[in-house]
């Protein structure tokens, strides 16, 4: 009994155990298929991200180039829209320009042409700030925009140059013909001035002198005289000087010869140490009464008052060649080839002329008739009449002159370099003194003619 119901028992077991194994084993096969089925799962939505991801960061980029882009064709199109206006300007600037030509020299048909183009870039210019106010810029060519627009700006600084060229060639043949028409009038000028450098050099009456009589002589004649016979002695220092260096003479040289250990101011100022030569040599002897180197006997005071004023009478309404010409053995005639052959040495004659021929000719008792001898001559005349003048006065006007180193005197001395009180400050030591006398005073009565002096 108990044989058959452990076999009875066994069989149902052993089913149930299959069954439970089964059930179990397909547990299992349904459990790894649904992880299986999980992972892949989350394995897509990954991918769906990152596709997404992807997706939004180009779209991004994109947006990014399209701002820059946008920011490059805003700035492009700004440029070219300043390119135009800078454009524009020059055209105006250069319309203006070719307006301001036309007025001068006045063109009617000029003017008109320019007034209009004016109008025209100032409507452009006005249309450009419109533009630029409803931002209605050049967005789809500016690059192209831009270079015509500075085309057009170089092509209106072009024409502005060229108008003022026009204009600047207009006032230089305008400034040619002024310097055409003064030079013109520094013709005419320098012809006046040296007709009445002969008028009053010359032996003809003068103003002052033309009714003058012994009974009315005063010093005021004399000053008078005096200052003609300067500007002639300076006429023929000028006229030496110019001919000495012509001959290869140094001047600079000559003149320190001349007045040595004289520091001159200026360049210019050695033409007083010619001319001091010059008062020196001619000059010499004029106190004495034989001025002429004439061995006549002087006749009483008041006669010889009257013979020396005849004289001065007599010679001045000739002129000095004819005088000589007409008395070549009068006291006159013998003072001028006296001071001739000693203020023209035979070296400087020589050099000068290239021969002696009017030294010999003067030896031989006639006269020479050259331009230098003429104004010498006329110099001579004028000095030998002021001598005459002096001795027409009682007392006998005298001469005198100032030694070098003497202390300035304005009673008795006039400067003719006034630039040398510049440099000084009151002090003893830097007062200016006498460097040499130029041209000597005279004393006439209690009337005093300040010489000419050379300060240093």
């Amino acid at each position: 009994m108990d044989s058959v119901n452990r076999s009875a028992v066994t069989p149902s077991k052993s089913k149930l155990a299959r069954t439970f194994a089964k059930v179990l084993h397909i547990r299992a096969l349904t459990g790894g298929t649904q992880k299986h089925k999980f992972s892949e799962i989350v394995k897509d939505d990954a991918v769906k991200n990152d596709v997404a991801k992807s997706e939004l960061l180009k779209k991004a980029q994109f947006k990014a180039f399209d701002d820059e882009d946008e920011k490059l064709k805003q700035k492009a199109a700004t440029e070219a829209f300043l390119a135009k206006l800078f454009a524009n300007i020059s055209a105006v600037k250069a319309a203006y320009a070719q307006l301001q030509f036309a007025q001068s020299p006045y063109d009617p048909d000029g003017i008109q042409s320019a007034d209009e183009l004016v109008v025209s870039e100032l409507k452009s210019l006005s249309e450009l700030k419109q533009c630029f106010v409803k931002k209605q810029l050049d967005v789809y060519s500016p690059e192209t925009t831009q270079i015509l627009a500075e085309i057009q700006e170089q092509k209106s600084v072009l024409k502005t140059y060229d108008i003022m060229g026009k204009k600047l060639d207009s006032q230089l043949k305008l400034k040619d013909s002024e310097i055409t028409f003064l030079g013109e009038k520094l013709i005419e000028a320098n012809k006046e001035n040296k007709l009445l450098e002969k008028r009053l050099n010359s032996s003809g009456p003068v103003s002052a002198l033309d009714n003058l009589h012994f009974s009315s002589l005063s010093p005021s004649h004399f000053i008078m005289f005096l200052r003609q016979t300067i500007r002639s002695i300076r006429s023929f220092v000028r006229l030496f000087s110019k001919e000495m260096l012509a001959a290869g003479w140094n001047l600079d040289a000559a003149a320190s010869s001349i007045e040595p250990d004289i520091e001159f101011l200026k360049a210019n100022d050695i033409c007083y140490a010619f001319e001091s030569f010059v008062c020196r040599e001619m000059f010499d002897g004029f106190n004495y009464p034989n001025f002429s180197i004439s061995t006549e006997p002087l006749p009483e005071q008041t006669k010889r008052q009257r013979l020396f004023f005849d004289r001065f009478m007599e010679l001045r309404s000739v002129k000095p060649v004819d005088y000589l010409a007409w008395k070549p053995k009068s006291t006159f005639a013998r003072f001028c080839r006296a001071k001739y052959l000693k203020l023209i040495h035979p070296k400087i004659e020589e050099s000068i002329f290239g021969n002696l021929n009017q030294r010999n000719i003067l030896n031989s008792g006639e006269y020479p008739e050259s331009t230098f001898f003429s104004t010498f001559s006329e110099m001579a005349k004028r000095i030998w009449l002021l001598h005459c003048l002096a001795f027409s006065f009682d007392p006998v006007a005298s001469i005198f002159q100032v030694s070098r180193g003497c202390r300035f005197s304005d009673v008795y001395m006039e400067s003719v370099n006034e630039e040398a009180f510049l440099s000084w400050d009151g002090s003893p030591e830097t007062e200016p003194s006498v460097g040499f006398t130029v041209v000597p005073g005279f004393k006439i009565s209690t009337t005093v003619v300040q010489c000419q002096v050379y300060l240093c």
